[in-house]
Parts: C-alpha cells; structure tokens; sequence
C-alpha cells in the first residue's frame, strides 16, 4: 500500500481537505500535485511541501475549462512520469431554497463538481491506461452523496451524481487496474463549512450555534465535526489499496451521521 514514487494530482488542493490530503500523500512518499484555481496559492503550497521542487508542483487548473485540464494534465505527466492517483476534491457551496434559487449558481455549482470530475478524469485516465501500472481515482463526494439536507438541491445533486460516475470508472478502469471509490465526509469544519454557518442561520431564522448542533451535528454519534485529517487518512488508503477488490465503493466518514 506504499505511495512512494507514486504521482498524485489533487484538485482544490491549495487549502482545506485537498492540502491536507496532499501533505498526507506527500508523507507517504508520493509526488503530488496542488492544482487549483488559485495559482500563486498552488505554487505556495508545493513550495512548503517540499521546497526542492522534486516531489510537489503546482499547477493552474479551472476544472471546468476543458482546455486548461487537458493541458495541466498534459504537463504533470510530462514533468513527474505520468499519473498514479487523482483526487477530485475542488468544489464549493452555494446554499439556498429551491424556490428562489439562481439558474446561474445551479450550473456554477454542478460544473465545478460534476463536469470538473468528468475533465480531470478523462485526462488522467488516458495516462493511467496508457501506463500499464493501474491507478486510484477517487471523489470527494460528502454524506449528501447519501442523504439531503435543505437548501443544498445542486450540492445534493453533484454529490449523488459522483457515485454514478464512481462506478462506471470502476467497471470501465478494472481491466486496465484503475480503481474508482468515493470518500462521503461529514461536515468539515473548512473555509467552505465556516461560510455556510452563518448563511443557514440566516435562511433557517435560528442563531449559528444552533446550526452547528441542531443542523449539521445532530445526527453524529458524538457531537463532533469530522476533522481534514480524517479525510487524508482515507485518502490515503483507498490510493494505495492494492487490487480491485475495493473500487466502486464509498464510504463513509462521518462520526456515525450515516451509517451504511
């Protein structure tokens, strides 16, 4: 289950979970790319990682520019040897009742979730087939892959989506090695799980505290918010898993919100 050597691309990986699991793989011996819309804070993570440049690079990547992809992907294989893992992890949150909701952020929300996984994959499928040394893609889906919850229609939507596409990874990569699972946390307390708090306050008509217990902590075992190293930790086992007997899977980090 050794990730040395291995070349990792993670989507969204300037802050929050993605830098998290990048510092994880980057332990673990991986080379590991932060590609994210933020360039400077790409670059700036790669450095702290490993300042020599050998093992971490950053890169600009809009996962919805079809172009931009196919060409980040394009120059990691050149510079690192290829494409061992990615890691689907860029997305955002725009919460908001169904009724009054924007068409716009509707389609902003599914096309960095949804057709983002969709680019980066496709690229870096081409690579790990054409390797012959398998692979691990893996999502970052979210309890919402499983349950719903108010005010997040298009979250709850890409989120579900990604399991789907988990899957048809799964069959389709399995002769060539490729494995496709999803990890499905709980609410994680990061920049993007900080600005809904006061967001649902507001929609919900309750104070914040009462969003953190009553809304996104009610249902876990312990009261207790999933924490980025939870996720890394679960990153880097499903990379490193040896064979196809775990791939098409999700699971499930969530201190008990879900349980399958």
């Amino acid at each position: 289950m050794s990730l040395t050597d291995k070349v990792a691309v993670i989507t969204g990986a300037a802050s929050g979970i993605g830098k998290e699991i990048a510092k994880a793989f980057f332990a673990e011996g991986a080379k590991v790319v932060i590609a994210d819309l933020n360039i400077e804070a790409a670059d700036a993570t790669a450095k702290e990682l490993d300042p020599s440049g050998a093992r971490a690079m950053g890169v600009a990547m809009d996962v919805t520019d079809e172009a931009q992809v196919d060409a980040g992907i394009e120059a990691v294989a050149a510079r690192l040897g290829g494409i061992d893992v990615l890691v689907s992890n860029a997305g955002i949150q725009i919460v908001g009742p169904i009724e009054t909701y924007k068409f716009s952020d509707w389609k902003k929300l599914l096309a960095i979730h949804l057709d983002g996984a969709f680019l980066t994959t496709r690229a870096c499928l081409q690579h790990m087939y054409a390797q012959g040394r398998g692979g691990s893609v893996i999502y970052m889906g979210s309890v919402h892959s499983k349950e719903a919850s108010v005010l997040k229609a298009p979250y709850v939507t890409a989120k579900h989506g990604l399991e789907g596409l988990a899957k048809v990874v799964a069959k389709e990569g399995a002769k060539h090695g490729v494995r496709a699972n999803v990890i499905c946390p709980g609410f994680v307390r990061t920049p993007l799980v900080e600005k809904q708090i006061p967001e649902q306050a507001q929609e919900l008509g309750i104070s914040e505290e009462d969003v953190v217990k009553t809304v996104m902590l009610k249902d876990t075992v312990d009261g207790e918010f999933t924490t980025v190293e939870d996720v890394a930790r679960t990153a880097v086992f499903l990379a490193g898993f040896p064979t196809n007997a775990l791939t098409g899977q999700s699971i499930v980090v969530s201190h008990g919100w879900f349980m399958q």
